[in-house]
């Protein structure tokens, strides 16, 4: 665990990941009104989408598997993975995919790969997999060189180790190595039967009439207490957050995945009242669509001015719903070159994300408190709106990350950056 960072209160993680959120979300500044979430909830981006988008959260797996519990471990294993956001411009411009594509093509390679390399999904595997095959493994390894001038011989070009797409080769074969290690001290055959035992010691506190879940709380806890890439927290101005950004889509990634089985081949953590999951992209987004807004935020943080085409008439046009895309258009959307968003401090980016995680609980307590007068002023024909009082923080996580891939205007939408980090 984070040497700077004090843990969460055993048993209190979930509310420390809500609590600190709020309490860095309101001392930086950082203004969300509740106009803005209404005109966000009504808005027809919003309403004409979300009942398509919002379980789209990517992690489906398009394989076969022998047992459960491998298909548990694969899953497992694109959730310790799932970082990267940062690389995203030169992950598109080396490999034509983005951060989680990226990663969940390495994951398949090591899962397809196990018979002729060995499982490299094990924690022995993980432990002692070198940076070279991760490199092969995301068709990277002609991509992890850059040449520069001979330090004696003039003319001279020498290849050496370098570059963002050698950052996150690094990057994931560091966090391969390191939860290797921990599972192998800690006599696990791999990260799945890890989370196994997690899951089944939650499901000892299960209550099934309680109002709260308990059971994530303690799963949550033993994941982030064991794995260094799931201890997802920082210091913010000196006030703590903690995201556990992974750690809470690993739950909520098995509960969609195995939750409708029947009957359930192993514990399921109830996780429709998670806090969100959040990254690079969400806050973003809401920055875009108008919910958070910066402008009033504290000027030593910096991040007033990092969305500079932030402005009312952008973001009524993205609320919009969007047109049907032209012949043009759509012959052209391979063509588009992404922008690099911002780059931030750790500490800008964790304030950011802390205001996300806040954002998605105040438009979700809005929604639950809309009265009936209000939707039926907002409904689009004889559609009804009553839907919105129902609903869920990962629900709305879902539409947000999965919209911000799904509309060519968002596409282009600048996401803030943030690299060197395992978690997001």
């Amino acid at each position: 665990m984070s040497t700077q960072v004090p843990s969460p209160p055993s048993g209190g993680y979930i509310s420390a990941v809500r609590e600190s959120a709020r309490r860095v979300r309101t001392n930086t500044n950082i203004s969300i009104t509740s106009d803005a979430i209404k005109r966000f909830l009504f808005s027809a981006s919003f309403t004409s989408t979300f009942a398509r988008l919002r379980t789209a959260h990517g992690m489906a797996l398009p394989l076969k598997f022998p047992s459960v519990i491998t298909e548990l471990n694969l899953l497992c294993t694109i959730s310790l993975l799932n970082f990267a956001s940062g690389y995203r411009v030169p992950l598109h411009e080396a490999t034509g995919r983005g951060a989680f594509d990226s990663i969940r093509a390495v994951v398949f390679s090591m899962y397809i790969s196990a018979d002729i390399e060995g499982d490299l999904l094990s924690a022995q595997g993980m432990q002692s997999i070198k940076a070279g095959k991760v490199a092969e493994l995301m068709s990277v390894a002609d991509k992890i060189y850059q040449e520069r001038p001979h330090e004696t011989i003039p003319a001279v070009m020498v290849g050496e180790l370098a570059g963002p797409i050698w950052e996150v080769v690094q990057l994931v074969t560091n966090v391969l190595n390191e939860t290797g290690s921990v599972l192998v001290k800690g006599g696990y055959p791999n990260l799945g039967a890890f989370v196994l035992e997690a899951l089944k010691e939650g499901d000892k506190v299960k209550e099934r009439d309680s109002d709260v879940d308990p059971e994530c709380d303690v799963i949550l806890e033993r994941l982030v207490k064991a794995i260094p890439a799931f201890q997802d927290m920082a210091l913010v101005e000196g006030e703590p957050v903690y995201c556990f950004k992974k750690a809470l889509l690993t739950m909520h990634a098995i509960a969609l995945r195995f939750g409708s089985a029947t009957p359930h081949p192993f514990p399921i953590p109830r996780t429709a009242h998670l806090p969100i999951f959040s990254d690079n992209v969400i806050p973003s987004l809401l920055v875009h669509l108008g919910v958070i807004d910066l402008s009033t935020s504290k000027s030593s943080l910096g991040l007033s001015s990092i969305f500079p085409e932030v402005n009312k008439e952008n973001i009524d046009a993205l609320l919009d719903a969007l047109p049907p895309p032209s012949e043009e258009s759509k012959g052209n959307r391979a063509e588009t070159v992404l922008k690099e968003g911002p780059i931030l401090t750790v500490e800008q980016a964790f304030a950011l994300r802390a205001a996300a995680i806040d954002a998605c609980e105040l438009i979700i307590e809005t929604a639950r408190n809309l009265g009936s007068e209000e939707l039926e002023a907002n409904a689009k024909g004889s559609e009804s709106l009553e839907w919105l009082k129902e609903i869920t923080l990962p629900e709305l996580d879902a539409w947000i990350w999965a919209v911000a891939k799904d509309r060519s205007d968002y596409r282009q939408l600048e996401r803030f950056v943030l690299r060197g980090t395992p978690y997001f």
